[in-house]
This record gives structure tokens, C-alpha cells and sequence, in this order.
């Protein structure tokens, strides 16, 4: 069995190729945001501002792009979550940045 490398240059046998696959540090960062999406947040009222949720938005970051930008990613979508910024669709960008950009009206990302 030949072992097919991943687009984020990790080689592996398990789940479908190019998978993305979050690291030992991100996936330790995850552990508490399963434990807050199991436990805590069913209990609480809706209240996220943008879609995907924080919480979903963070999960996609860490397993997307690791620990460290994952973790920029995340905490950057959390200080944009106020009263001051308008709510939206604010999915996980496909390419890293340090600088956010947001979606323009009447553009998809499904494309």
C-alpha cells in the first residue's frame, strides 16, 4: 500500500487525501473546544453573531492551519465578535493572512 501525501505536505494512510489533519499542539487546543461545544454550549442561547459560530470557526483553524495560525485565526475572529462589527457569513479563509478580508456582498465562496 502506497501512502499519498496530504496537501499540507504530511503523509498519511488515513481519511480521504488532502484531509486535513490538525497537528499534536492544535489538536491538545482543540480538546477544551470539544469540551465547550459538548457540554456548555447546548445550554446556553444562541448568541454568535457571524456563521459559522466561534467555536466552529476555531475548530476549522486549528485543523486547517495548525497550531500557531490556527490559534491567530481564532483569536482575531473572537476580538471582531461585538456590537461594533456588522454579523455576517465569515467563513475560514482557504489561504493564511494576517490581514483580514472581508467578504464582499454578493460574493460566494462556494465557488
Amino acid at each position: 500500500m502506497k501512502d499519498e501525501q496530504a496537501t499540507d505536505g504530511r503523509v498519511g494512510t488515513q481519511g480521504p487525501p488532502g484531509a486535513a489533519r490538525p497537528g499534536p499542539v492544535a489538536w491538545v487546543l482543540l480538546l477544551p473546544l470539544r469540551f465547550y461545544r459538548r457540554f456548555i454550549s447546548p445550554y446556553l442561547p444562541p448568541s454568535c453573531r457571524f456563521h459559522p459560530s466561534c467555536s466552529t470557526y476555531a475548530v476549522q483553524a486549528l485543523t486547517r492551519f495548525g497550531a500557531a495560525r490556527g490559534s491567530y485565526l481564532a483569536l482575531r475572529r473572537l476580538l471582531r465578535c461585538g456590537p461594533w462589527t456588522s454579523p455576517g457569513r465569515d467563513p475560514v479563509p482557504e489561504t493564511f493572512s494576517f490581514r483580514h478580508r472581508p467578504q464582499r456582498p454578493g460574493t460566494s465562496t462556494e465557488e
